[in-house]
């Protein structure tokens, strides 16, 4: 038990609840030689640092991480391990890029600074500073109002969460197809690269069907 705590990481005595709990798979595995000492499968030792990981970065609780280790644990692994590469090289790049303050996008599209605030607060635009999509956020909405889409005619920025609202059902679908056809498929590195090539051809796909359903539309509502 005590080189198991020191290899994973993990303590004697929180081993022992993963035990208790059924997350270690069957005591069967576990080989006693004496009333105080036993040998634990290697194995273990994987399976205790994912755990452990699902619980303090993902915030899963004990009886969830059961459900997802029960169902296949190797796969469980492969997501996680592809979940934190994709997240690690979007803030890797991100950093390179830099970031833009308020101030200067506000300054650099003419849109008021309270706006921006604003946008912030709907999670529309990052509250740490603006990269590169969030410009993309600014310059569009800077284009909207120059092109008389303003609060005169009752336009406000309020009016970015219908969309908001309509894309994180498809994102979180998007993600889960993702993952579910990458994970264990290919190498991660792989799928990383696949992921990363595939944002610039989506904003184009659904900018593009976005547009002619929006004709589709007019043309309905002018029929009726």
């Amino acid at each position: 038990m005590s080189e198991l705590a020191e290899r994973s990481g993990v303590s004697s005595g929180t081993i022992k609840h993963y035990l208790r709990e059924g997350l270690l798979g069957g005591r069967d595995q576990i080989v006693r030689t004496s009333r105080n000492m036993a040998y634990y499968p290697e194995n273990f030792v994987d399976r205790i640092r994912l755990i452990k990981r699902l619980q303090e970065e993902r915030f899963l609780p004990l009886r969830l991480i059961k459900d997802v280790l029960d169902d296949d644990p190797e796969r469980a692994a492969r997501l996680v391990e592809l979940e934190d590469r994709v997240v690690e090289r979007a803030l890797a790049h991100r950093a390179e890029a830099g970031t833009a303050s308020r101030a200067d996008m506000a300054r650099r599209y003419d849109v008021p600074e309270n706006v921006l605030a604003r946008l912030e607060d709907l999670r529309v635009l990052s509250s740490d500073g603006y990269d590169a999509d969030d410009e993309r956020i600014v310059a569009a909405i800077s284009r909207f109002r120059a092109g008389g889409y303003d609060e005169a005619l009752g336009f406000t920025v309020y009016d970015t969460l219908r969309y908001r609202e309509a894309l994180e059902p498809l994102v979180a679908e998007e993600v889960g197809t993702l993952l579910d056809r990458l994970a264990g498929e290919v190498p991660v590195e792989r799928a990383v690269e696949i992921i990363a090539s595939g944002a610039e051809p989506l904003r184009e796909l659904i900018g593009a069907m976005h547009s002619k359903m929006l004709l589709d539309e007019l043309r309905e509502q002018r029929n009726r």
